[in-house]
């Protein structure tokens, strides 16, 4: 591991450890979720999933998973990762201009 990779790492322990302690971190899951849900997202990946274990023979819950993990991570609207991601960006920026 470099020296870069391990920098980086240590500063997100340290940004994830203070989002948890003040808060922070259960806010942004929250709203996270309600945005997902309001836009259909988690509609859309429940459905997917169901229908793959319709036609899987056997049924395996870890294919079923590694299936939808793709699809899910590309699929989250654009402005959803924008709103979330100027929420980090604004903690970040405020516990370390300080």
């Amino acid at each position: 591991m470099s020296k870069l990779t391990s920098e980086v790492e240590v500063l997100h322990v340290e940004v994830h450890r203070r989002m948890i302690e003040n808060g922070e971190w259960d806010r942004i899951l929250h709203l996270l979720s309600s945005k997902l849900s309001e836009s259909g997202w988690a509609d859309d990946l429940l459905h997917r999933a169901k229908e793959n274990s319709r036609s899987m023979d056997p049924l395996s819950l870890q294919t079923i998973l590694q299936e939808l993990l793709s699809h899910a991570q590309t699929s989250v609207p654009l402005s959803v990762k924008r709103e979330i991601t100027t929420l980090i960006k604004q903690f970040v920026r405020e516990q370390f201009e300080k």
